[in-house]
């Protein structure tokens, strides 16, 4: 069985996890998101729950001066993608300075529109660090505020669920992001405790309060694909474990039946 494999799950009933996993790698990894890059090992030290992620101070400075921007730009009148106007097909529209908030939040609802069962809690723990990586950036806009949230819902384990259908792919994982945002803004569901719970119910159980989201936020929460990104990490994290168990195994039977080391010499294997 996969250690990121499906974590079985019934309605608002509790959730177990693999415990094997504990023994790959170290759930207490200390992880400084720049921004700029990620290790696969980071990924999955994040996806078993418990690692240890902080903002790096330049990539603080970097979230505060891209927000100020955003800030701004809605204070004036000069029409901008994604802060006062529509979306898509309405990006002529213009959306009045008493209607930023609920154009953001409006967003995230209708986009949270995902179906299937929910990912795995590991995909999705993964899917958080990432996605608070690239907010970390410092292209997005986001608030401060708000991404020190999400990441206190990864490291006191509130888990959205993410519904396993649902993306665009290369047009951006819109749904699954969406579902994640949910939770962020007391709605949707989460896992917490090993339980179900609303969304708002799983923040105040942890200690957390949701947020509202101001100018360009839902965008910048929902316009990425780090679902795919989470998926993909650890599926190339358990391709390269089984491979490594693979070796460890052909070893031990050649080992067992008295086999001949010489098959497998380099010299030969260059040759070859």
């Amino acid at each position: 069985m996969s250690i990121y494999g499906n974590i079985p799950w019934t309605g608002r009933g509790r959730v177990k996890e693999p415990r094997a996993a504990a023994l790959v790698y170290k759930r207490r990894m200390r992880i400084v998101l720049s921004g700029e890059k990620l290790t696969l090992e980071e990924v999955g030290a994040a996806a078993l729950g418990g690692a240890r992620v902080e903002i790096a101070p330049r990539a603080r400075d970097r979230v505060r001066a891209a927000r100020s921007l955003v800030d701004r730009i809605a204070a004036g009148d000069t029409p901008t993608y994604g802060i006062n106007t529509g979306f898509g097909t309405l990006a002529e529209v213009s959306i009045p300075k008493s209607d930023l908030r609920k154009l953001q939040r409006n967003l995230i609802l209708s986009h949270a529109a995902g179906t299937g069962a929910p990912l795995p809690l590991p995909e999705v723990r993964a899917l958080m660090l990432l996605r608070a990586n690239v907010l970390s950036g410092g292209y997005s806009g986001i608030r401060e505020t708000t991404l020190e949230l999400l990441l206190e819902m990864l490291q006191r384990d509130v888990i959205p669920v993410v519904p396993e259908k649902g993306s665009v792919g290369a047009s951006g994982d819109l749904a699954p992001l969406a579902h994640l945002a949910l939770v962020l803004i007391g709605e949707g569901e989460a896992f917490f405790g090993g339980n179900r719970l609303a969304g708002r119910d799983a923040l105040a159980r942890a200690g957390l309060q949701p947020v509202v989201l101001e100018a360009k936020e839902g965008l910048a929460l929902v316009n990425g694909t780090q679902a795919m990104q989470a998926v993909g990490a650890l599926a190339l994290l358990e391709a390269e474990r089984c491979a490594r168990v693979a070796d460890i195994a052909a070893a031990m039977t050649v080992e067992g039946l008295m086999g001949s080391h010489r098959p497998f010499l380099a010299a030969i294997h260059r040759i070859r």
